[in-house]
């Protein structure tokens, strides 16, 4: 075609066709249809590229990424697969000590976390009424803690703390405590060590200290014994559903309420588990209830004045004059022996882990325990040498081990707070009225501003000032908690642990079995997940020579 003489009705002509088949062209059709696509893709990359970016930001001014309906949440999840409180720890320091941290939408995993000294006093004493454990820990822990102590707020609180302060100082308590623990360690304890020693067998050091500290707690606060301890080391249910209670329970904070709830209703995963391991827990304090009543009511009159803290409580009185239901006593009964049992057999089982780590350290335990024994007047007991409560005293060094042990380890490694009015913390923190806040124990143990650059060391030394112990405000070290609700048991707990300390590591040196895994575990306290296998070595009169000649 001679496009040189088309005509202008000609050309419109030939546009008019060409346009009008535009849509019957398949191969047009396609390349029209296809460009909303590379529109949505694009934008899809540019919502994800938006979504990372604000992300990150967000990591940078609030430690953590926040996504877009989930929050933080998959940084939780990451973290409680590896380890959950040194992920705090690190979040903290890079947050000046104080972070924020938000759950999934619609749910109530938002709270405040921080380990600042100056927040934790103002929570802790300042304005100790503006913060309660508050109705979600209650509602948490109601199944296995119900309205004990360590659940309770308000009137409940005060009248538990009262009644349970007054026996905890009175002198015949004290006698009676010292003389448990004396029978517990050099009739239980050590036979068993010996025994070990003797076959040549590795042993479950922490599983060995919660027994003693069951048996002990239950002698001391409910008048009965039950032999965990004994030869042979017999399976004591309570124990194991306890252990199991207390881990499943620790998971409904990690969790929405709306998913445990479903799961308790539906009674399948840690909520079957929990629910299984209260009936042990019940059976066990019904139990030591029942035969305390029997007990009372076939004693005589000049009898009856027992003082153990069960006995105490069923001489009380409720608000209507009645006396206490069983149910409360058994609240008191589990709610104690969380205080009793598992704090200083933890703490216990974590110092003898860093003693093998740090062997300078036992050895200067060593020769403090050897020149006590020397400076002796008399030589009545080199035999079987039981340590007296004045000489337990005199452990200065033994003492800053294991408050230095608790530092790095506390028995609890967090606790929890609500807000009951607006608030504003010490350091700027704005807390609006039903916000959580949690104060990470085990992470103010590693926070440079706290202890000093050398934080992550264990270093008794930094305890002693001219060879005797010097404590620390119980707002920088809060492994024993602070104000209102100081640990009634704080002396007790520590005269526990340097009696049976001090009489083990006089007779054995404990080694930690090679390659032996030795990591924290989810629960209310701080656990060591695999327990801790030793091996123990008798000492030698020569090397305890050694240690009294230096």
């Amino acid at each position: 075609m001679d496009y040189h003489h088309i005509s202008p009705s000609t050309l419109n002509s030939t546009q008019t066709m060409s346009t009008s088949s535009l849509s019957f062209t398949p191969l047009t059709s396609l390349r029209f249809g296809f460009l909303p696509d590379v529109q949505i893709l694009e934008l899809f990359v540019a919502v994800l590229v938006f979504i990372v970016i604000n992300s990150l930001r967000q990591r940078k001014r609030k430690g953590l990424p926040v996504w877009p309906f989930v929050g933080m949440l998959p940084s939780l999840v990451l973290a409680l697969r590896v380890d959950l409180y040194e992920w705090i720890s690190q979040i903290l320091c890079r947050q000046n000590g104080t972070f924020t941290f938000m759950g999934p939408w619609f749910t109530n995993l938002n709270c405040i976390v921080t380990a600042d000294p100056r927040n934790i006093e103002h929570l802790l004493k300042t304005k100790f009424q503006a913060y309660p454990k508050g109705p979600y820990f209650r509602h948490a822990l109601q199944d296995l803690l119900g309205n004990g102590i360590f659940n309770a707020d308000d009137d409940i609180w005060q009248k538990q703390r009262k009644t349970a302060s007054i026996e905890f100082h009175s002198a015949k308590f004290r006698n009676m405590t010292t003389e448990s623990l004396l029978e517990l360690v050099h009739g239980r304890l050590l036979p068993v060590l010996k025994k070990s020693v003797e076959q040549s067998t590795e042993i479950d050091l922490q599983d060995i200290l919660l027994r003693l500290t069951f048996d002990n707690v239950c002698m001391i606060a409910f008048g009965v014994d039950p032999g965990c301890l004994s030869p042979g080391l017999p399976e004591i249910p309570f124990a194991q559903a306890f252990e199991a209670a207390t881990e499943a329970a620790i998971l409904r904070f990690v969790s929405p309420t709306m998913v445990w709830k479903i799961m308790r209703h539906l009674n399948i995963g840690s909520e079957k588990t929990l629910k299984h391991s209260i009936k042990g827990v019940d059976n066990f304090a019904d139990e030591v209830i029942r035969t305390r009543k029997k007990e009372i009511s076939s004693q005589s009159d000049d009898k009856k004045q027992r003082s153990d803290l069960l006995t105490i409580f069923m001489g009380h009185k409720d608000e209507q004059g009645k006396p206490f239901s069983d149910k409360f006593l058994r609240d008191i009964c589990v709610n104690f022996i969380l205080a009793g049992r598992d704090t200083s057999s933890v703490a216990l089982s974590w110092f003898f882990w860093l003693l093998d780590c740090n062997p300078t350290v036992e050895e200067k335990i060593l020769r403090e325990i050897c020149q006590i024994v020397k400076n002796r007047e008399d030589d009545d007991e080199k035999g079987d040498l039981v340590f007296r409560p004045e000489e337990v005293k005199k452990m200065d060094y033994l003492h800053a081990a294991l408050s230095e042990s608790l530092r790095l380890y506390p028995s609890v490694p967090v606790d929890h707070k609500e807000v009951v009015e607006d608030d504003v913390f010490p350091d700027g923190t704005v807390l609006k009225k039903g916000t959580k806040v949690i104060y990470a124990i085990y992470a103010m143990g590693r926070m440079e501003a706290i202890w000093g650059k050398d934080c992550r060391e264990f270093r008794p030394e930094r305890w002693l000032r001219d060879g005797r112990f010097m404590s620390e405000s119980a707002y920088k070290f809060t492994a024993f908690n602070g104000g209102p609700r100081l640990c009634l048991g704080k002396d007790f707990a520590y005269y526990q642990m340097k009696f049976a300390a001090a009489s083990m590591l006089y007779r054995y040196k404990v080694t930690v079995v090679e390659n032996h895994p030795v990591v924290p575990k989810l629960a209310l306290t701080m656990y060591m997940q695999h327990g801790l296998k030793v091996k123990l070595l008798k000492r030698s009169e020569s090397e305890l020579q050694m240690y009294q000649d230096i």
